[in-house]
């Protein structure tokens, strides 16, 4: 299996500083400020990057379980949230909330929500983020953009 990268570099101090964070692949090359991380300023931060690995790979993790269950999806539209909070004296990730949407015909609520579990727990990004919360509220729905 290829080995993942990613590369950032901070210049100067937390508050003033400023900061480039860029994926190996070259798809995202992009800036990080303390106003991106703590406050609503431009650029990124790294809890929106682990919200998009996650809600990623829990959408592959889902397909893949419906379709192993013989429900191959039309569609699975994943949000992550990853909330970040002062806990003490420093900052920690608190929880992961996942919701997600589905489109797959023939199964029954029940059985997606199984799946889904299923999924939430067997992600490898879930797996990677084991010590965090993740709450998960998964929704089978019927042709979106039919």
């Amino acid at each position: 299996m290829p080995i993942r990268k990613a590369t950032a570099e901070w210049k100067g101090n937390l508050l003033e500083g400023q900061g480039h964070m860029k994926l190996g692949t070259g798809t995202f090359d992009g800036p990080y400020t303390f106003k991106s991380r703590m406050e609503n300023g431009p650029g990124t931060n790294p809890e929106e990057l682990i919200a998009a690995a996650h809600a990623g790979c829990f959408s592959m993790a889902l397909s893949a379980g419906l379709t192993k269950a013989g429900h191959t999806p039309k569609w699975v539209h994943t949000d992550a949230s990853v909330h970040f909070d002062k806990v003490g004296e420093g900052f920690s990730i608190t929880s992961i909330d996942l919701n997600t949407e589905a489109d797959v015909p023939g199964l029954d609520a029940a059985k997606f929500q199984e799946l889904a579990d299923g999924a939430k727990k067997n992600c490898p990004v879930s797996r990677a983020l084991a010590g965090t919360t993740i709450n998960l509220t998964a929704t089978l729905v019927q042709a979106r953009g039919a």
